[in-house]
């Protein structure tokens, strides 16, 4: 992916890892559209940074549908798709409890991002220079104990990353993967004070470091989250996963 020049649709923009990027893709030259659920927070981030706005929820496959007709309708250069949007949920499977929590966030993680796919594929292979950028997590690689569906849907992001790569090979759409570690958002409440987190501005910085220095980049993975992606490669898998949830404050407030 070229850091310049681009047409960027990046719903789940409003805050958290999208709005950093979203900035600083946009100070870098590029035209950036946000989505998000709320009106308001797209209303705020035109009047206070001039970015464009479409409102969508990407639970829901209609307004992914309608969003997606806007955006390429307003902005038929778009070539730069960031399907960012997600959820993380502390569930306990030992009680059938959990199941309304684990439904919303394969829907929102999931099919979200296959649905906004879906929607841009015709469109992104008409441009010269296309990119779908998704975002997995170091969690698709070792298991945070309190989020079991959440460690599995970026699990399925990363090898929907994997496979679709290979699809578009031969065509003008590149896929490039986030991998994020974890880092001080409001994913959960309190998660953005969380000392253990990586600082949100640290990882945007670096991220877009990346994605200057990597163009061709299958992965773009910030120094931090090596720890988690490579725990099998390295054979210290059971290590990291006894590290992780110990350390983690949200396998605390997970654990009984």
């Amino acid at each position: 992916m070229n850091i310049t020049g681009n047409t960027i649709f990046l719903p789940g923009g409003t805050r958290g890892i999208g709005l950093a990027l979203a900035l600083r893709l946009q100070a870098r030259g590029n035209t950036v559209v946000v989505g998000g659920r709320s009106t308001a927070a797209l209303e705020a981030l035109a009047a206070d940074h001039g970015l464009a706005g479409v409102r969508v929820d990407t639970s829901d496959a209609a307004s992914i549908r309608t969003a997606s007709a806007e955006v390429i309708d307003r902005f038929p250069d778009v070539n730069v798709l960031v399907p960012m949007a997600g959820i993380m949920r502390v569930e306990d499977w030992r009680t059938p409890d959990f199941l309304a929590d684990a439904e919303a966030v394969v829907t929102t993680n999931v099919l979200g991002p296959i649905r906004l796919i879906a929607a841009f594929t015709e469109h992104l292979q008409s441009r010269p220079d296309a990119t779908i950028l998704t975002v997995s997590s170091g969690l698709a690689h070792a298991p945070l104990r309190p989020t079991p569906t959440y460690n599995a849907t970026k699990a399925a992001i990363h090898m929907l990353s994997e496979s679709i790569r290979l699809q578009f090979t031969g065509t003008s759409v590149s896929v490039t993967e986030l991998v994020p570690p974890s880092v001080q958002t409001t994913i959960v409440p309190g998660h953005d004070e969380d000392p253990s987190a990586m600082p949100l501005d640290e990882y945007a910085d670096e991220t877009m470091s990346l994605l200057e220095a990597e163009p061709d980049a299958h992965e773009i993975q910030v120094e931090r989250v090596k720890f988690l992606r490579y725990g099998e490669v390295r054979g210290d898998y059971a290590q990291v996963v006894d590290a992780l949830n110990a350390a983690e404050p949200i396998a605390a407030a997970g654990a009984s």
